[in-house]
């Protein structure tokens, strides 16, 4: 499969994948400075009488900027004072500035962090900020998608289209975040600086958090991803109350499969989450894991990358035992695991 970038909107990461999130620029760029062979091609979703303006002039209010030293992005209200957004946003800073849709900025503090999904709580000196509703249940494709956020700075951006697909995991990206599987795809153009806004369906309810994007120098078009609100109102709770977030956890370190790997290894399969080490006393460990085996399905669903396998996991409980298939020596073999638990901080 080849390996796609991607960018978390508010850094540029190594692969083409890019993060929501921008490097702080001092001025807007100039319309010679994005070439059309930069940018995706322009659309929007099925028109609507009216468009979408009344929708977007009742939850601007509730998407914000974040600016730290070196990065910006985007935010949503949370609570009353409190904003989420992505943990690449706010990096290591402890203070950042929050924009609110009015121009006025608030200094905010970062009360939570949760490296696994990406997420950080900022509180706001500034309280009384509206709280948009939060759509618990996932979208279907097909749906009407709008994002908002501060693309390249211009602050409460807005882009329509649909709901591309969900669950889903972006390929070559585990090497580099654990974040970046089970994610909501769309179409709605996002671009750096709206990592952290908001993905609302035709109704105003916020049903993800913008993350990444493939940009179109990797051959896509239009191809962004959020956090589903699901996962952001469970670990934004787990934060507010207990000041990290715990995730289930294996206790092995993986990688691909390439055929350098196959050769040298002698694995007899091209696919799979090449176990590459186990942590002592993990869950693993006492499953009979060990580096060399080739981890092929997890929980019921077939395993075909590194990827596919931090997704499975992510939808499973710690305590619950699950069933797991790996290779070793040519042969497969089948065991239980009891899944363990870890924090994200």
């Amino acid at each position: 499969m080849k390996r796609l970038g991607f960018a978390v909107l508010a850094m540029a990461l190594l692969i083409p994948v890019s993060a929501c999130g921008t490097q702080r620029a001092s001025a807007p760029p100039t319309d010679t400075a994005t070439t059309s062979a930069e940018a995706p091609p322009a659309h929007s979703a099925a028109p609507v009488p009216g468009g979408y303006a009344d929708l977007v002039e009742r939850v601007s209010p509730s998407v914000v900027s974040v600016e730290r030293d070196g990065g910006a992005g985007s935010g949503v209200v949370l609570r009353p004072d409190v904003v989420v957004t992505n943990a690449h946003v706010v990096g290591n800073a402890r203070r950042v500035k929050v924009i609110l849709e009015d121009g006025e900025s608030t200094p905010g503090e970062v009360i939570g962090v949760d490296r696994v999904t990406d997420l950080a709580l900022v509180r706001t000196e500034r309280g009384g900020l509206p709280v948009p509703e939060f759509r618990t249940e996932l979208p279907r494709p097909g749906e009407v998608a709008i994002a908002i956020g501060s693309p390249l700075g211009f602050q409460n951006s807005v882009t329509a289209g649909i709901i591309s697909g969900l669950h889903r995991d972006i390929p070559g990206s585990a090497a580099q975040s654990q974040s970046l599987v089970d994610l909501i795809q769309t179409d709605a153009p996002i671009s750096p600086g709206n990592s952290g806004g908001a993905l609302l369906d035709a109704e105003g309810r916020v049903v993800g958090i913008n993350e990444a994007y493939i940009p179109p120098e990797a051959g896509a078009v239009s191809l962004g991803f959020a956090i589903p609100s699901a996962t952001v109102l469970d670990i934004a709770d787990q934060l507010l109350e207990k000041g990290v977030a715990t995730h289930p956890y294996l206790g092995v370190s993986v990688g691909r499969v390439t055929s350098a790997i196959q050769r040298t290894l002698g694995v007899t399969v091209d696919h799979g989450a090449l176990v590459t080490g186990v942590d002592r006393d993990a869950p693993a460990l006492q499953a009979g894991l060990r580096a060399g085996d080739v981890i092929v399905e997890f929980a019921g669903k077939p395993v075909e990358s590194v990827e596919n396998l931090l997704s499975a996991l992510r939808r499973t409980e710690p305590g619950s035992r699950q069933p797991l298939v790996y290779v070793r020596g040519g042969e497969r073999e089948r065991t239980t695991v009891t899944v363990g638990s870890r924090t994200g901080g």
